[in-house]
């Protein structure tokens, strides 16, 4: 008996050195850099380790703007974030900064400093509403319909890709090749708020967007160093509700969710965390994808042990790649304060310290030495 469980340990490891080598983005055509990064974040997610993303990381913090080389992460760690978020947001409107007042001449310098020193890029588009002319969140019924192909705004939709397709081929490394994103459109579209939300979208014409967004920028812009992430709100119940409105494997690299703790209630949201996780795990293992938390925090972090007591727990043992921390925008017009990781100084900055700390958990020093690009 011994020695039949001795080979089926051996074929099973055999068969996950095999899956992590044949593991393949979407687009069949996808850069090398880009190929090497989806198979290194399944091999990552394979051994229960996971990347700490910050929004906004090198852009800004609590009390500081465009200070070259700072973070907050960095500030109170010593060490660099292993992602970094970006939003394209009114790009799309030829602006020449983004919805958050990041110049997007300054976001592209500092997704080549991250890059640089092996970092993910991650980048989310808040794009206006296309049909009405006013901002991502006004779900105004018909949208969608209009900008698909046949569609009085279709031309107008058209126009704002190229202009997100210009933005994306700008980046590149230091060695002229493309520098691999995580690209995230059209993210919590399970939620109400956004103009391609379920209460202005059908499922089939979300999957239709989705579809013809990844074809124009593959196909026809010939963009093939993008990782597309499927991302919803938080809250569903099962595999078949988080895939009511899926494009398709062959249009999707990453599947993940967004999950908020708006209240003192940490419990309440590990738990749900960890059966959101679960579910997408799942998922992400039998379909050979990348599993992720595209999004989550808790504003001002007002629990001072929130990252070793609830975030840690939330998260043992699962397999996924990464979870990106929303912005620290500090002190803002409206006279109030939003952050997501500490800074020096904030009550849960020690705990922070002991997270960085755990085995699990990989910064870009980490990451870095990884070499996550080869």
């Amino acid at each position: 008996m011994r020695s039949v469980n001795l080979i089926l340990l051996m074929l099973g490891m055999l068969c996950f050195r095999v899956n992590a080598q044949t593991s393949a983005p979407s687009d069949e055509r996808a850069t090398t850099e880009t190929v090497n990064l989806f198979r290194n974040l399944i091999k990552l997610q394979q051994k229960n380790k996971y990347l700490i993303g910050h929004q906004d990381a090198l852009a800004y913090g609590v009390k500081w703007k465009y200070q070259p080389g700072r973070s907050d992460v960095k500030d109170v760690t010593g060490d660099y974030p292993a992602l970094y978020g970006w939003e394209l947001g009114h790009l799309e409107a030829g602006s020449k900064v983004n919805l958050d007042s990041v110049p997007f001449d300054k976001m592209r310098e500092f997704i080549k400093d991250g890059y640089k020193r092996g970092g993910v890029i991650t980048i989310s588009w808040h794009g206006n509403n296309p049909m009405t002319g006013k901002t991502a969140w006004d779900p105004e019924p018909g949208t969608v319909a209009s900008i698909l192909p046949g569609g009085d705004k279709h031309d107008v939709f058209r126009k704002q890709l190229d202009k997100v397709a210009a933005f994306l081929l700008s980046l590149k490394g230091a060695g002229d090749e493309y520098i691999p994103v995580l690209f995230r459109p059209f993210h919590e579209h399970t939620g109400g708020w956004f103009w391609w939300g379920v209460k202005t979208t059908s499922d089939i014409e979300y999957q239709k967007l989705f579809r013809f967004t990844v074809e124009y920028l593959r196909d026809v812009k010939g963009l093939h160093h993008l990782l597309y992430v499927y991302n919803t709100a938080s809250g569903f119940k099962n595999r078949e509700e988080f895939l009511k409105r899926y494009p398709g494997d062959e249009f999707v690299d990453v599947l993940s969710f967004d999950a908020y703790q708006f209240s003192n209630q940490s419990a309440d949201f590990s738990t749900a965390l960890k059966a959101d996780l679960a579910v997408v795990e799942d998922l992400a293992i039998a379909r050979n994808k990348i599993a992720a938390v595209a999004e989550t925090g808790y504003s001002q972090i007002p629990d001072a042990k929130w990252w070793t007591g609830t975030v840690a727990p939330s998260f043992k043992g699962r397999q996924f790649a990464f979870v990106l921390f929303w912005r620290n925008a500090g002190y803002k017009k409206d006279k109030t304060t939003e952050y997501y990781v500490p800074y020096k100084g904030q009550p849960s900055e020690g705990d922070f310290i002991r997270f960085y700390n755990l085995p699990e958990t990989v910064f870009q020093k980490e990451l870095g030495a990884m070499k996550i690009y080869r």
